[in-house]
């Protein structure tokens, strides 16, 4: 009973926690209404801060948040470069990049990005073993606010001939 009770309190507290950081989130995107801050607020936090982003600290810009690929042939593999600017104050440092799918390789730049600076996620999606619409998802994690930004990679792989 005791294991019980603890964990609805823990559950709780946590759900409690996670809709102030909600709250607080929406009130400083609020004045910015524009597709790539409204998508990536929508992205789910894997795992909490352990440091305190500061209002003025890196942001993360991406040029396009979705690339249409179009059709391609079962088997063909894509690579398009999501090219983001940090135009926050502070460094820039992506943590990860996870993709929906094991078909699909984002690769990141490992250095910090500098105020003003940009640089590319690059993601290549392998069609093998694919057929009909796809839309892959790449989960950027870096020390922006919101912390992960997602970018799509979107297209029709046609049947093999």
């Amino acid at each position: 009973m005791k294991k019980l009770f603890l964990g609805l309190l823990t559950a709780g507290v946590l759900l409690s926690a996670c809709n102030q950081a909600a709250k607080q989130a929406k009130t400083a995107d609020s004045t910015a209404a524009q597709p790539a801050a409204a998508a990536a607020t929508s992205a789910p936090s894997a795992t909490p801060s352990s440091a305190p982003i500061q209002p003025d600290g890196a942001q993360m810009k991406f040029e396009y948040i979705t690339h249409d690929f179009g059709k391609i042939q079962e088997g063909d593999k894509v690579t398009y470069k999501f090219n983001f600017a940090n135009t926050g104050k502070s460094p820039l440092i992506i943590t990860d990049a996870v993709a929906s799918c094991g078909c699909t390789i984002p690769t990141w730049p490992k250095a910090p990005i500098k105020p003003g600076d940009g640089g590319q996620i690059v993601v290549t999606f392998n069609s093998d073993g694919k057929k009909g619409l796809q839309d892959k998802m790449v989960t950027i994690t870096a020390n922006t606010n919101p912390r992960q930004n997602v970018v799509h990679l979107v297209g029709e792989v046609l049947e093999k001939k």
